[in-house]
């Protein structure tokens, strides 16, 4: 598992696994918060209303699992903030997070996140359980003090990139599974300035 945010700002969006995607921007509400007003009291007017704003369910509940969605981004990135990436995690962490993750994803408002702009950009590792990523058996003078991993979903091509001390990369092809899952092929690997191709 591993957990992005777009850099360098922090933004609003998700990702599952290797997407991550944190990553939605919520909808904006059809209908101001007082909505309700007192011209709807009568029973009349309240059946007219329930009418009228049948075809805006879907609006609402949208709108509703975004809001729920970035309550439950702030729960993730409050429990990931003291684990160094994932370094520091124990086993309890990892199936904690991974409960809140689940629980992300089934709120995520984009049904297809795979065609969504929102996946395209420069995405940095905030969280991850792969220790080849955190490179624990390594002195921590010796790991990357930042991964970054850049998406491309127009051209199905993704990048991962390490920061000092060796900037290693690696670079993929994303072959879609589904419209929220896909297999990753890497094919070319930069190592202390070699580039190396997988055949």
């Amino acid at each position: 598992m591993a957990l992005s945010t777009l850099s360098p700002a922090f933004t609003t969006h998700s990702t599952s696994s290797f997407l991550p995607n944190l990553h939605h921007p919520s909808a904006a509400a059809p209908f101001p918060a007082n909505h309700h007003s007192s011209s709807l009291s009568t029973p009349a007017a309240v059946h007219k209303w329930r009418a009228n704003v049948s075809f805006f369910t879907g609006l609402l509940n949208n709108n509703n699992k975004a809001k729920n969605a970035e309550a439950i981004k702030q729960e993730l990135l409050e429990a990931i903030d003291p684990l160094d990436r994932g370094a520091e995690a124990t086993p309890q962490d990892q199936k904690f997070i991974d409960q809140i993750v689940r629980k992300l994803e089934a709120a995520n408002p984009t049904k297809e996140p795979l065609k969504s702009d929102l996946l395209n950009g420069k995405w940095e590792l905030i969280y991850t359980t792969s220790q080849s990523i955190l490179q624990t058996t390594r002195p921590k003078l010796l790991r990357s003090r930042r991964n970054f991993q850049a998406i491309n979903a127009d051209t199905l091509r993704a990048q991962n990139m390490e920061s000092a001390p060796f900037f290693n990369q690696v670079t993929a092809d994303l072959t879609p599974l589904n419209a929220k899952k896909v297999a990753v092929k890497f094919d070319f690997f930069k190592i202390g300035g070699l580039l190396l191709r997988v055949l």
